[in-house]
């Protein structure tokens, strides 16, 4: 009996033997084959990965005028697994003047995986960015003092002048949805976050280079692991030119002070963007830097939008400039000729129905009726489209033409800009209207939208781009803000022509409309001798003031500039779209201000509106 008892016992202790030593090889084996954790741990005390970030591409403005490019900046990079509790964190944080609060907070912050999902504790992470020079001095003093610190060098951006902020963008911190979509960032790397800055956010970011430094045991760099042979060197961004001319731009901004609304100009032959103003604006130089967070939030609680690029986000009733679009389709579709007349009597009168108008001579034909901006002839050309069943067979199918020929004019949907955040704008069809009259419609019950009022909206870019279609008299190219790339071609969508369903005979006839609203019409106040200038006004009405808009371009046979004004609660046209959009002609044109308009231009930006709920 005590011999099996003893043989028992042999047998329990050698499986109990057995058991630990499998154990341990099959903890082993996890560790050294199936984790890296060894390795990680191996090669951070053996090497230091230093990235080197490339210089972002600087960008200019057409004529070569610097407008954004680089300053040196410092970021504080921490390896958790070498700091490790062994700092001093009060001289620690009064190296870098902060707080022990700010410290734990930051720390804490780092390690949260939900804040930082690419944290690891052997990988450089993001404590503190953009120092200053002087900050930088202070810390790098007592830089060996603080195990696990490393100072990062790379770049920030630098604005000349303060204007075009929406248009240039800004660059900051990277979001964890961004290093979600894009495994070329990590956390603490910056980005374009809108306008230029974010839409050519890879051509102007450039490629990250590696430098591979080698430790001893206690952590000390050592030098280049292999004198640099697995180094790889950063690659700059590309620069870019803009189509925008900055003293124009300045101009501007200058005559929108005090006022809600948005200007844009293009090159009508090049679809190239000469300014995009969106009013109000902020001077881009308050979003680098440390305070861009304090900044970004003020300016985001500003009932006045500044942060609204309403020259492409802006979806606004064009009205009267919506005209020159109603009178193309008509003599193009044969619904009228250039001596058709229709009667205003004050306006369009039928059926019970009045859609007021100003008092002008009558009968009138579509040049005198675009001069005098008539809302009487172009209601009848609408109600004579939808209504003519002989040609279309329906009123839908009336409906549907007559949107093809908006759309293809560049309304309804995006035009394609460079620039993130663009709106479409509306363009009713006449599944929209059965939809929303339960198909009881007629041709009197939308009869507003010939005049660019009901359904209908546009931003300032569309029509500006309208104006240099016109200008084409048929066909425009898409509107972009990049002129050049460095050492790339631009998509071809910014270089191919896009004509429009209305023919080169129409307009001729809306170009002499247009010339006639500036010669004897509501836009003469932007006539002129040394070149001659189309135009056409608007008043949009709106549930406060209206608002006051102007579209034009100049000069007529060899245009170079089309443009559209848009004041929000500015009144008639006349008030303020046309002798803004005329300053902006002549500065472009001449190339400078005569002294009387330079005194016409002091007079407009010192007309403050007041907004309030009401009129917005």
């Amino acid at each position: 009996m005590k011999d099996y008892e003893l043989e028992k016992r042999r047998y329990i202790i050698g499986s109990v033997a057995a058991a630990i030593v499998l154990i341990y090889l099959v903890r082993l084996f996890t560790l050294q084959i199936m984790s890296d954790d060894f390795k990680k741990n191996a090669d951070s005390n053996a090497f230091l990965k230093k990235v080197e970030f490339p210089s972002r591409g600087i960008i200019t403005d057409r004529n070569g005028e610097l407008l954004v490019y680089n300053q040196p900046s410092y970021d504080i990079m921490v390896i958790m697994n070498e700091e490790n509790g062994r700092l001093d964190t009060a001289e620690f944080c009064k190296a870098l003047d902060i707080t022990p609060d700010f410290f734990k907070k930051r720390m804490a912050d780092i390690k949260d995986r939900s804040k930082n999902p690419g944290y690891s504790r052997y990988t450089q992470q993001l404590f503190m960015s953009q120092l200053s020079d002087q900050e930088f001095s202070v810390f790098q003093e007592k830089a060996y003092k603080f195990p696990g610190f490393y100072i990062q060098k790379r770049s920030i951006r630098q604005y000349e002048y303060p204007t075009a902020a929406l248009l240039l963008g800004d660059v900051a911190e990277v979001s964890p949805e961004d290093i979600k979509e894009d495994d070329y960032y990590q956390p603490g790397d910056y980005i374009g976050k809108i306008g230029v800055e974010r839409s050519y956010e890879k051509e102007l970011r450039g490629t990250k280079g590696v430098q591979i430094l080698l430790r001893d045991v206690r952590g000390r760099i050592q030098g280049n692991y292999q004198n640099g042979r697995f180094d790889t060197k950063p690659i700059p961004g590309k620069d870019l030119t803009l189509s925008i001319d900055v003293n124009l731009q300045r101009l501007g901004e200058r005559l929108m002070e005090g006022k809600l609304g948005a200007i844009v100009a293009i090159e009508p032959k090049t679809g190239e963007v000469l300014c995009m103003v969106s009013s109000p604006s902020y001077d881009p130089r308050i979003m680098v830097g440390r305070q861009r967070g304090k900044n970004h939030s003020r300016l985001s609680k500003d009932p006045l939008k500044p942060l609204l690029n309403r020259a492409i986000m802006g979806q606004y009733p064009p009205g009267s400039t919506f005209k020159t679009g109603q009178g193309l389709t008509f003599l193009t579709e044969g619904i009228i000729d250039s001596t058709t007349a229709y009667p205003c009597y004050r306006g369009f009168v039928f059926r019970g129905m009045k859609v007021g108008c100003h008092g002008h001579g009558s009968p009138l034909s579509i040049i005198p009726a675009i001069g005098t901006s008539c809302n009487g002839f172009f209601c009848w050309g609408l109600y004579h489209m939808l209504t003519d069943t002989k040609k279309y067979g329906s009123l839908q199918k009336a409906m549907d033409i007559w949107r093809d020929y908006m759309v293809s004019m560049g309304f309804g949907y995006k035009l394609g800009i460079d620039l993130p955040g663009e709106k479409r704008g509306m363009i009713p069809n006449a599944t929209f209207y059965d939809k929303a009259f339960k198909k009881k419609w007629n041709a009197l019950g939308v009869i507003s939208i010939s005049i660019g009022q009901g359904e209908v909206t546009l931003t300032p870019l569309q029509i500006a781009n309208l104006g240099a279609t016109i200008a084409n008299r048929g066909y425009y190219i898409t509107p972009h803000v990049v002129k050049e790339i460095k050492g790339q071609k631009l998509d071809s969508l910014y270089t191919q022509r896009k004509y429009t369903k209305a023919s080169r005979r129409a307009y001729d006839l809306i170009v002499r409309g247009m010339r006639r609203a500036v010669t004897g019409g509501t836009c003469h106040s932007a006539n002129r001798r040394d070149y001659a200038v189309c135009g056409k006004t608007g008043t949009a009405q709106n549930r406060g003031r209206d608002h006051s808009v102007f579209m034009g371009f100049a000069p007529m046979e060899d245009p170079k500039i089309a443009i559209a004004v848009y004041v929000e609660n500015g009144g008639f046209g006349a008030t303020f779209g046309v002798p803004i959009g005329s300053v902006m002609m002549e500065q472009y044109i001449n190339g400078k201000l005569s002294a009387g308009t330079e005194r016409q231009a002091a007079r407009i930006q010192s007309q403050h509106l007041k907004y309030g709920t009401k009129d917005r």
